[in-house]
């Protein structure tokens, strides 16, 4: 993620994931160094390493459930109209800055996020009629620099209408407080509810595509479009749905984001660097694959971020520390998708195109 100013929730002062690596997303460095046995850390007990392991894990699933909902959308549209959008990060941005726009002129968190939602889904269905449709059955390099193209757009289009500073998507008291979650265990409401509203929103996509008509639409337009257009279907209509439904999930994991940092212009363009590597590992198409591999992601990045430059500290200095725990852990997520790539070269779980 990109470097920006975090605003602490209520709860347990732990983050969502991502590139930063910041002492508030996992716990004070003295209740880390619990886990060692550190003369100075403060938690020394097995109830309060397993109390922080547990925090851990809950912001690893929460990342890695936000990266499910950028996942998926981009899942979608690169293995039905097989498009590299790499402008799917701009959407996720759009959403954040509308999230926040209006929240404030509404005055309502739950309208805000309504009316946002749908003005990203009516934003990239217009981007998709205007643009991408141009780009269909062109080479994938052609997707790449048409899409870039669309990155530099939409980051001077934010310019232009909400300047170059960032916005703050303030919550209302009912999400800025801590729930227990666990006896003993307390947890951001706010950063719990992004876990509950993710898992209802996987829920909703697997029974969209598994047992809607819709669904049985997009699976065949994954498998054979040709076919799916001959029998009358319109595969331009469906094609505009699929990518408005991938901008309105992509703009719902932007404000979520845009609560815990702030909207701010480029904000999807490093996170979307994972989402590639989720729906690789999890294999192109497959809604299920972008679930299990993002959470494997998250897991992976935000505790061992958490945990390994304490770890490093036993041999290295703290600076030397501080800088190799997060490089490795993000070397780890790499690890994992070649270790995937050379096991299984389509993904964990590929959709058959026979």
């Amino acid at each position: 993620m990109p470097r920006t100013r975090v605003r602490p929730l209520a709860g347990p002062s732990t983050g969502s994931g991502g590139a930063s690596s910041n002492p508030q997303r996992y716990g004070s460095t003295k209740r880390c160094l619990g886990l060692l046995g550190h003369p100075d850390a403060r938690v020394t007990t097995v109830g309060g390493t397993m109390l922080l392991f547990v925090e851990q894990c809950l912001n690893g699933l929460q990342f890695g459930l936000l990266l499910f909902l950028l996942a998926a959308g981009l899942t979608l549209v690169f293995g039905i109209m097989d498009l590299v959008n790499l402008a799917h990060g701009s959407l996720y941005m759009v959403g954040a800055y509308f999230a926040a726009t209006f929240t404030a002129l509404t005055g309502s968190f739950i309208g805000g996020v309504l009316l946002a939602l749908v003005a990203t889904c009516l934003v990239g269905m217009a981007v998709e009629v205007i643009a991408m449709r141009r780009l269909y059955g062109r080479d994938h390099l052609d997707h790449v620099l048409g899409t870039f193209g669309l990155i530099l757009f939409f980051n001077e289009a934010v310019r232009l209408i909400w300047g170059p500073a960032g916005m703050n998507l303030t919550l209302p008291s009912w999400l800025n407080t801590s729930i227990e979650i666990l006896p003993g265990v307390p947890y951001s409401s706010y950063r719990f509810s992004i876990i509950v509203v993710a898992l209802a929103v996987a829920l909703f996509l697997y029974m969209l595509v598994m047992r809607t008509r819709i669904g049985m639409l997009i699976r065949a337009g994954a498998s054979n479009r040709e076919m799916v257009s001959a029998l009358g279907v319109n595969i331009k209509l469906l094609y505009t749905l699929v990518f408005g439904l991938g901008a309105a999930l992509a703009g719902l994991a932007g404000l979520m984001q845009a609560a815990i940092l702030t909207a701010q212009i480029g904000m999807g363009e490093n996170i979307l660097i994972l989402a590639f590597v989720v729906i690789i590992i999890g294999g192109i198409g497959s809604i299920r694959g972008a679930f299990v591999a993002s959470i494997l992601v998250g897991l992976i990045d935000t505790v061992g971020r958490a945990f390994l430059p304490d770890i490093f500290k036993l041999v290295l200095s703290q600076a030397a520390a501080s800088t190799a725990g997060p490089a490795v852990s993000s070397m780890l997520i790499y690890l994992l998708m070649t270790i995937v790539l050379v096991v299984r070269p389509e993904g964990l779980f590929p959709v058959s195109n026979k």
